[in-house]
């Protein structure tokens, strides 16, 4: 009987459509994660996978969205909690996920976010499925955060961009993670607006947490997968095809090294 494989999915927005070409791979190759664990886009689709969506299905859903599809200004913005509104946000993952609870998924799996009253990371286990992946996909500032059980929460990757512990918690015996972002930001030249402002101080203090993480040496992780996608920003939703196939790409050249992990 071959090992039990956690994949912990990080976050990256437009960049983290690489995590449906990884599955793609893994599907080909006729490997199935045991459990899965996501933050933000890694949740937005690792909930859908582990809901039994298809990845082809994810892949059609996801390659059809425009910005248009998830802005919606909020003309209160700075009276309030959000640049946008997250009304369309919510209604996405409803038509997808609908009413499904984390303990009917056909696979084990968890969502980060962050509690902004108490700046605790928060996992989400139990309940909606279509909550936790709205809430770990609030990136704070840019959407209304989810107000939940007395907290009010937002992307997890503000403290937990690629969640290989929570992965590990559900015991698989092989941990491999896939981060959209890489271990250091892109430098960039030119910054345009405030969303795109509030993106880089989000990113630059992001990896300042991931590199203290993977410097304990008791990080779970077996295998560390960082797609090439120089250039391309988190909202850059032109250019998703091309994450599809850098994450396609990634997994077909790591199908021998997930295979040896598996091994007995």
């Amino acid at each position: 009987m071959s090992k039990k494989l956690g994949l912990a999915l990080g976050g990256g927005g437009a960049r983290g459509v690489v995590h449906i070409g990884f599955l793609k791979a893994l599907e080909e190759a006729g490997i199935k994660p045991d459990y899965i664990s996501g933050t933000s886009m890694g949740a937005v689709v690792g909930g859908c996978y582990a809901a039994g969506i298809s990845v082809d299905e994810i892949r059609e859903a996801v390659l059809k969205l425009k910005t248009m599809d998830l802005v919606d200004l909020n003309a209160m913005a700075f009276t309030r909690l959000s640049l946008l509104r997250s009304k369309k946000l919510q209604n996405l993952f409803l038509k997808y996920l609908g009413d499904i609870k984390f303990e009917e998924l056909n696979i084990p799996f968890t969502c980060t976010a962050v509690d902004m009253y108490s700046g605790n990371l928060y996992v989400f286990d139990k309940g909606s499925v279509a909550t936790g992946v709205q809430a770990s996909s609030c990136i704070p500032g840019v959407f209304k955060p989810v107000e939940h059980e007395g907290m009010l929460l937002v992307d997890g990757g503000v403290l937990c961009r690629v969640p290989v512990r929570q992965v590990k918690a559900l015991g698989p015996d092989v941990v491999v993670a896939v981060d959209a972002i890489k271990y250091t930001a892109d430098p960039v030249t030119q910054i345009p607006n405030l969303i795109a402002m509030l993106l880089r101080v989000f990113d630059i203090l992001d990896n300042v947490n991931v590199r203290r993480e993977r410097a304990e040496s008791d990080y779970p992780c077996d295998l560390l997968l960082e797609p090439e996608l120089a250039g391309m920003s988190q909202f850059e939703v032109k250019n998703l095809d091309k994450a599809y196939e850098e994450g396609y790409q990634l997994g077909k050249d790591n199908i021998q090294k997930i295979q040896e992990l598996l091994k007995d």
